[in-house]
């Protein structure tokens, strides 16, 4: 698994077995990565450096950035600007999508960094129609829509190819973040928040299930969790400085890499987490 150390400024490819397969380490950011996805069939990973302005595309055989977007360290609105990026996926053509969080607007840039289409407007983050609030989560779909979450009024939203919604949802949690689609056709996702919550919801607004987790402390900021092939939950818990799997029935933690609570940068232990991503077993990579 690749998981975004962000508060090391690094990122780490890990084995079940907790063992560092490869290690990548930023420089001149003010902050480390905030999510990473393998893309190019896990040959590269495409990274946000939300708290830097920036996106970095990173090679992983030759540990180095073979494309970058934005303005290092500088947030604005105009030419490569941006105002807290997250969530950046490299789609199937080769554009890649972000969730601009304060300039409240999702944007598509092709490979020569011309922004080719928008979701909402530059600046504005009223509820006015064609408006977004906060976009912080910009999944893509496997039927070609995008699943968006907005931090300032709890929504959970589906975007069809044309980047109109579908249906919207009211959310049971505050700040939701980072939404995944689960196997049955529901969406998992985090609330980031302490305690931190994470929800199994379908678009209908029921709620399928609800983390409980009865080992340890309770969540602290958890930003992302998914489902994995086994049915059991993955997140990072920021804060508690962990990547945990939790079982969905019992509620226990499973496995974990990070010692809880205590953060650092020696093997086995992490920096406020805040991303990761999965190669299946027996797959070289995946492309989102």
């Amino acid at each position: 698994m690749l998981i975004a150390d962000e508060g090391n400024d690094r990122l780490l490819i890990v084995n079940p077995q907790k063992k560092i397969l490869w290690k990548y380490r930023f420089h001149g950011t003010k902050v480390g990565a905030d999510d990473a996805f393998f893309t190019d069939h896990g040959k590269q990973v495409i990274v946000n450096l939300e708290h830097s302005q920036f996106l970095e595309k990173v090679d992983i055989a030759s540990h180095k950035p073979v494309w970058q977007y934005g303005r290092l360290g500088y947030p604005g609105s105009t030419g490569e600007e941006m105002y807290f990026p997250d969530d950046a996926y490299q789609m199937p053509g080769g554009n890649v999508i972000v969730a601009d969080i304060r300039n409240c607007r999702i944007i598509e840039i092709s490979p020569d960094k011309r922004i080719i289409r928008q979701a909402g407007e530059t600046g504005n983050c009223s509820n006015a129609k064609g408006t977004l609030r906060s976009p912080n989560g910009d999944t893509p779909l496997s039927n070609g829509d995008m699943l968006v979450s907005e931090i300032q009024n709890n929504v959970l939203t589906e975007l069809g190819p044309d980047w109109k919604p579908r249906w919207s949802l009211k959310l049971p949690i505050r700040y939701p973040s980072d939404p995944q689609p689960t196997k049955n056709g529901n969406y998992v996702i985090a609330g980031y928040t302490n305690p931190g919550k994470i929800i199994i919801i379908s678009k209908h607004g029921r709620v399928i299930w609800r983390d409980r987790t009865v080992t340890g402390r309770a969540l602290n900021h958890p930003s992302l969790a998914e489902q994995l092939p086994d049915g059991n939950i993955m997140a990072t818990d920021d804060l508690n400085d962990r990547v945990i799997v939790i079982d969905r029935k019992t509620g226990r933690v499973l496995w974990q890499y990070g010692v809880t609570g205590v953060g650092g940068s020696r093997h086995g232990y992490l920096r406020e987490p805040d991303g990761f991503d999965i190669i299946p077993s027996g797959m070289p990579g995946r492309t989102r």
